[in-house]
């Protein structure tokens, strides 16, 4: 498995090149200077001049793509433009929330999307399977930006101004303004209850398309001869159900896995906008906003790294659910 990871890992150098290159030459040609952002109208040609030199911009096209991948493959991606500090930086201060955001809403959304698909699964055809059947097409078909305002709509609108409801999950931010006062649980439960509505917003897009991978999957696998012949034994409907059909009906929902990452990592961007929080999805768009070229270049390099990532993970799993799957 080891020697298959590090093929995988080798494969992928070139894909993460292609994209570097792609970013580069789409920022680059773009119209605007970031220059002229920072300089504002009163400057003489001179200080503009000055600015494009230490900006770097005065190069040509090519010769700067060389300076950039020569600075990438040493770990530097320049200085961010609206910062003026190094990208690096700028991008492993906001990485960790973004990842604690994807790693809850990826964890809910599986978690949530396996338990509805069995629960289906097993109440195949009754008034439960139809009526969690209409409840997932619902919030499979919703954007989860629509999603995100309503839950800030319900949860800190109506919940304070008409059902006159403290605001328990607040609809902005990572913490509260007093958090370096709480106790250390109350700063847990803090970040917590800032957490809950984006993560929310997220995951619950994600389980509605898991369940019904998870009903389609476990109703085949239940009907399979070794789930007769468990049953035949005199074993336990819930033994014969986690025991013996989830594992092998788990297998292609691994595989949204790594069909997931990439949405989950596209959704971040708006998600974090909608409520201010500070990761790498926000910072891309106020990069963008900003013209500041090397925090977005670099913030798409590491999204597309992490999806590469994703998706070896993804294939490794395969083993671990199914012994019959094997990477030697």
């Amino acid at each position: 498995m080891t020697r298959y990871a590090l093929r995988r890992l080798l494969g992928a150098v070139p894909l993460l090149l292609g994209v570097a290159t792609l970013l580069f030459f789409v920022f680059s040609l773009a119209p605007g200077d970031p220059a002229s952002i920072y300089a504002g109208s009163n400057l003489s040609a001179e200080v503009m001049d000055q600015m494009r030199r230490n900006m770097g911009l005065d190069r040509p096209i090519h010769e700067r793509y060389v300076r950039w991948m020569g600075s990438m493959f040493r770990g530097d991606f320049g200085y961010s433009f609206a910062r003026n500090e190094p990208v690096r930086d700028v991008v492993f201060q906001f990485l960790p929330n973004t990842l604690i955001l994807s790693g809850v809403a990826l964890g809910l959304a599986f978690a949530g999307g396996v338990l509805v698909g069995v629960v289906q699964a097993v109440r195949w055809n009754t008034l439960t399977d139809r009526a969690l059947s209409v409840v997932v097409l619902f919030f499979y078909s919703m954007p989860s930006f629509w999603l995100a305002l309503v839950l800030i709509l319900v949860f800190s609108l109506y919940a304070r101004n008409v059902w006159g409801w403290p605001i328990w999950f607040p609809p902005s931010g990572m913490v509260s303004v007093d958090h370096a006062a709480l106790p250390p649980l109350g700063r847990v439960l803090d970040r917590a209850m800032h957490l809950t509505l984006p993560a929310l917003s997220l995951a619950t897009v994600l389980a509605a398309g898991i369940a019904r991978y998870a009903r389609g999957s476990l109703l085949e696998v239940l009907g399979q001869d070794y789930i007769r012949t468990a049953r035949a034994k005199g074993l336990p409907e819930w033994r014969v159900v986690g025991a013996h059909g989830l594992r092998n009906a788990l297998i292609p929902v691994i595989t949204l896995l790594g069909l997931y990452l990439p949405v989950l990592m596209s959704g971040t961007v708006v998600i974090e906008t909608v409520f201010g929080w500070p990761g790498m999805g926000k910072l891309m768009v106020d990069s963008v906003f900003q013209r500041d070229t090397p925090v977005v270049m670099a913030c798409a390099l590491l999204f597309a790294g992490l999806v590469v990532v994703g998706n070896l993970l993804a294939d490794l799993l395969y083993s671990v659910v199914d012994p019959r799957i094997r990477y030697d």
